[in-house]
């Protein structure tokens, strides 16, 4: 970025819109023709003053107006394209123009020396680099101060002439230089903003993606643990249903009929989950309750004497609708894993009550077993994460040939 440019941002107002520039074009156009009648009225008054006040007879008017009109033309060929483009060959063309200009000034005509209140800030309007800024001003001080040092020397001027051009020098410097920090720090700044704002918008994506994945896992949790255990269930009695239609017709009938009643609650669990993620067992009753009927149906699904235990479990237990949600999906999760894999002859599922008043669900089966360490199904691992989101947890102990015992317990509350 450019000396100028830098100083454009800083100069013109920032009217920021969404998707805009940092710089309204309208708002740089007024400044700019603004800038264009600063110059043509202190280039025009320098040139009436030369003409009223220069001798008409000498030389030094002709130069002295030649210069002028030099100056005055070079910024309308190459200082005011200079300006808009940012073209550093134009630039420095005028640039030249101007310092020689007021060379011929301060040689001729010290008063009109005002003119540098124009020449200083172009300089750092036009400069290509903080270098070139420095280089100009002091070109363009020295052109001014050549003239009236001379007259001092000669005694023809008293020395606060040149001080002033000095005090010009050490000011616009100064300033050029002061400024230019000030937009370094603000280009600074603007660059470490624009780095946070990309930064941000990467963690609002990856918190978006992080979101879905989140989503994703606990429908498949939520299905896993509803819909596909409701579905294993129907294809099992179908196949049961199947085999006795032959044989006992009454029997395969109440298969059919446990069937019915299955899909329903699958369907009803479906609705459920669209609707509020909530289980149906638990609609509009209590743990207790939705316990005693996952055993009941699982005993007469699977013909395996099914022991309930809910002794231990108070009316007022003081578990949240979430912690009740555990527990249930523990139960159906451990019965599933029963009926899939274990060849039991016999299910406990019990209710515990620890002294600190943490609430357990346990399901024990006396079946094949398994290593836990070496079977670690999508089920447990889903039953896990939804433990862990209410500070709970699952420990399932078991071993080949010695049966198993899946244990979720919540904390108290």
């Amino acid at each position: 970025m450019t000396v100028g440019s830098r100083l454009r941002s800083a100069v013109l107002p920032a009217w920021r819109e969404e998707g805009s520039a940092p710089v309204s074009e309208a708002g740089w156009r007024a400044t700019v023709l603004a800038w264009h009648v600063a110059v043509a009225a202190m280039l025009g008054t320098a040139l009436v003053r030369a003409v009223a006040v220069v001798d008409a007879d000498g030389g030094p008017r002709a130069l002295l107006v030649g210069a002028l009109t030099s100056w005055a033309a070079a910024y309308a060929l190459l200082g005011a394209p200079a300006l808009v483009s940012r073209h550093g060959r134009r630039a420095n063309a005028y640039l030249a123009v101007m310092v020689a200009a007021i060379g011929v000034v301060g040689w001729v005509e010290p008063s009109l020396l005002f003119l540098m209140f124009l020449a200083y800030p172009q300089v750092w309007f036009l400069a290509e680099s903080v270098a070139a800024g420095v280089r100009w001003t002091v070109a363009a001080a020295a052109a001014s101060t050549a003239g009236p040092l001379l007259a001092w020397t000669r005694g023809d001027e008293p020395l606060w002439g040149p001080g002033q051009t000095l005090v010009g020098l050490a000011f616009s410097l100064a300033m050029g230089l002061w400024v230019n920090g000030l937009l370094a720090k603000s280009g600074q700044r603007a660059a470490l903003i624009e780095e946070l704002e990309s930064t941000r918008a990467e963690l609002a994506a990856a918190h978006r993606e992080q979101g879905v994945a989140a989503e994703r896992e606990r429908w498949a949790r939520e299905v896993h643990d509803t819909l596909a255990q409701g579905y294993t269930s129907i294809v099992v009695l179908a196949q049961t249903a199947a085999a006795q239609l032959p044989g006992d017709p009454g029997a395969a009938a109440e298969r059919v009929a446990l069937i019915e009643e299955v899909a329903r609650e699958n369907l009803a669990e479906a609705r459920a989950m669209v609707a509020a993620f909530a289980p149906v067992a638990l609609d509009s009753s209590t743990l207790r309750e939705a316990l005693e009927r996952l055993a009941e149906r699982f005993g007469r699904e699977t013909g395996l004497p099914t022991r309930l235990d809910t002794a231990a479990l108070a009316d007022d237990a003081g578990l949240t609708r979430a912690e009740e949600i555990v527990l249930l999906r523990g139960a159906q999760e451990a019965l599933a894993n029963v009926r899939r894999h274990a060849a039991a002859s016999a299910v406990v599922l019990r209710i515990g009550v620890g002294e600190a008043g943490q609430v357990s669900v346990h399901v024990s089966d006396d079946g094949v077993g398994f290593d836990p360490e070496a079977a670690a199904g999508v089920g447990l691992a889903g039953l896990r994460d939804r433990a862990e989101q209410v500070g709970g947890a699952v420990d399932v102990v078991s071993a080949p040939g010695e049966g198993t015992r899946v244990t979720v317990q919540v904390p108290a509350r």
